[in-house]
Parts: structure tokens; sequence; C-alpha cells
């Protein structure tokens, strides 16, 4: 039996697909395994058992990855899931960014008892005409599940399109329009495009990279749109740029009082991934990524432990083992099965940084003691026997 608590509303059709083994509880701290969209856990204590956190969104900066990968605990998160409701958005900000809809909108609002509206506004429309997507060049940083998303939509309304992404995955090269020019480097894409948006992960690497230096290199006039993180962005830099008006309009999801209120700024209000299926795709997925590891020891979209996957053990019993990436950890671990004389079936060790896991098929039946003795060893993090 696995217990679990959800932090936040966890949408009803991802919980259904948890099987009569889990059963929900109300204190945190009894937990297996914990479901959360956006509550901060970084003052929260860990139970004992907790063994799994599952984020039903993409960012993590609301979890302690480090402490919960010293104290063996995998987290997730579900890349991907609510990638076309944040898509929908950029393009939904690129379209007020290029004529100005609010604008228009507002003066209607603002007119609405006058009788000779119809008439009015064919005069007062030039002011909020704007331009066309078509033919301008749109670049965008980071061709993750979003970024690609982006790109291929904005070649299909088009747009000329530059991407950018020195980590570009398989998975992704596969997605990707053969239309996309490939920037060599980040500032390509800064002196090229009309527009530009980010879709980069929040890393030291990444914090503020949007800076001055990046905007001087950045046409007159450019449009900047961040639905990824505020982070990065340096909002100095920014509300710089909207005022000189070497940017014409930062679009952004993420309000803060630096830039909310900025001439020039369309600050939207955290909608990206706010959408109803959206929430449903993270639920589903993160309730299968918690399901998965607790039953079977499979690790998929871990964001502080490597992906390892060995499927369902069939007859075989399952040893899994978190540990610290070091020298021997092997031998260690396959020197206690073999002095109780375990044949190994199946075996899969994978590193991530500091951090290793290693997955252990045996044809016997495990004694408790094989689990203490492994537990014994030095930079083991957690022990688990899969029967």
């Amino acid at each position: 039996m696995y217990k679990y608590y959800c932090f936040n509303a966890i949408a009803e059709c991802g919980l259904a697909n948890l099987s009569e083994d889990f059963v929900p509880v109300s204190d945190a701290k009894d937990a297996d395994g914990i479901l959360v969209r956006s509550a901060a856990l970084h003052e929260l204590e860990f139970g004992k058992n907790l063994k799994v956190i599952a984020r039903a969104g993409a960012g993590v900066n609301n979890i302690p990855l480090d402490r919960c990968a010293e104290e063996g605990i995998v987290v997730f998160n579900t890349p991907g899931a609510n990638a076309n409701g944040v898509k929908e958005l950029v393009i939904a900000g690129m379209l007020l960014a290029s004529r100005d809809i609010l604008g228009g909108i507002n003066w209607v609002q603002e007119n609405e008892e006058d009788g000779n509206i119809a008439k009015d506004a064919e005069k007062a429309k030039k002011a909020f005409a704007g331009c066309e997507l078509e033919g301008k060049k749109l670049g965008v940083i980071g061709l993750g599940a979003i970024g690609v998303l982006v790109a291929n939509a904005a070649q299909h309304l088009g747009m000329d399109v530059y991407g950018y992404d020195p980590y570009l995955s398989v998975e992704s090269a596969w997605k990707i329009s053969r239309g996309i020019h490939h920037a060599r480097t980040v500032d390509e894409i800064y002196s090229e495009c009309d527009y530009i948006t980010i879709h980069v992960p929040a890393l030291d690497s990444t914090k503020g990279m949007i800076d001055a230096d990046a905007i001087s290199l950045m046409k007159d006039g450019v449009v900047v749109l961040n639905f990824a993180r505020d982070v990065l962005v340096n909002s100095e830099a920014v509300v710089d740029g909207l005022v000189s008006g070497k940017i014409k309009h930062y679009v952004t999801d993420f309000p803060t009082p630096e830039i909310a209120g900025v001439k020039g700024a369309i600050v939207i209000p955290h909608l990206g991934a706010s959408t109803a299926e959206a929430e449903e795709n993270c639920a589903k997925m993160a309730v299968k990524e918690m399901r998965n590891y607790l039953e079977y020891g499979n690790i998929k979209n871990s964001v502080n432990y490597p992906n390892c996957d060995m499927g369902y053990p069939g007859d075989n019993k399952r040893i899994t083992l978190l540990h610290h990436n070091i020298p021997n950890m092997i031998g260690q671990i396959t020197g206690v099965l073999a002095k109780d004389n375990m044949n190994i079936a199946d075996m899969s060790n994978k590193s991530k940084g500091s951090y290793a896991y290693t997955m252990i098929d045996v044809d016997s039946d495990i004694p408790e003691s094989v689990k203490k003795d492994l537990e014994a060893i030095d930079g083991i993090l957690r022990v688990r026997i899969l029967n």
C-alpha cells in the first residue's frame, strides 16, 4: 500500500489513474509520494518514508532539489504536458505586441456611450493599426518542448524563424521543422530578429541573460517575449530598454513590481499553463511518474536523479539503490549480493552529476540482511526492495 499527499488541487482525471494500492493521507509527513503544483516545499520537513515528489508542471523552483537528492527523494516534473497551452499564449503575445489590440479595445470601452462610435472608430483605428507577423524574423532561444512548438507555429504563420539551442535533444531535433534557421550563437538571434522569445530553464548560466549587453545588440523596436521564467531577464535593463524605445514591447507572463505598469510592457498574470487541458495533462503525467517509480522503481523525467527504466520485473525481485556517484560503488553492491549467493538476472546503472541510480533484478527472494548490508555502504542514500 502506498500513501500519497496532494499539495494544491491535482486534476481528478490524473488521480483516477492511481490503483487501489494508493491511498490519500491528510499529513504530508506520512506520505510515500507527494503531488504538487506551485506550493513551496523549501521549508517542509520531509517524512522518513517520502520517496518521490511529482511536480505537475515544468518548473521546480518551489522544490529543494539538492536536499531531496541527499535524502533519497526522487523529484519529477512533467515536461511538455503544458507545452501547447504556453505555445498558444506566446503566439497571442506576439499578436498583442504587433497590433495594438489592447489599445483598440480600451478605446471602444472608453467610448461606449458614443452614439456615433462606428463612424468615429474608423477615424481612431489608425492609432492601433500595427503590423503583421508574416515576413518578420522570430528568434526562439531554447528549443525544448515549448520552443519547438512556438518555432513551428510561427513558421506556419509565415514568419522567418531562427532557433538557438546548443543542447538540442534528439527528440526535439526530430520535431522541429526543416525550415527553421539554426543560429550558431545567441548573439545572432539578438542582432537579426524582430521578435525574440525565450524558452530556457532558470539556471545559473541563464539567469539575467537578457541584460543591457544583450539588449544593445538587438534591433531598435524589438519585441521581447518571456513566458519561461521572470529571472531570465534583468528587469532594470528591460525597463531602460522600454523607456528608451530600444524595446518596443516586453511581453511577459510574470508580473513583477519593476515591470508592471511600465509603458510598452504587456504583462499577463501567469496564464501560460493555466488551461484546463494543460492542468489535466500535467496531473496525468505526474501520477504516472509517481506510480511507475513507487511500484517498479523506474525513473523518467526526474530533475535530480538520472532516468533509468527496466520495465516490469516479471517473476524477479527488484532492488533499487539511490547513491552518490563515486568509484567502486557497483563493486560494493554486487559484492554484498555475491556474499549471499544471489544471482543477478538484470542490472542497470545510470548517473547524473553527483548522484546515481542502480536497479538490480534477482531471481530469488531477498533477505532483510541484504538490505541492511546495502544500506551500510558509504554513499548509499536509499535502498528499496520491490517484490
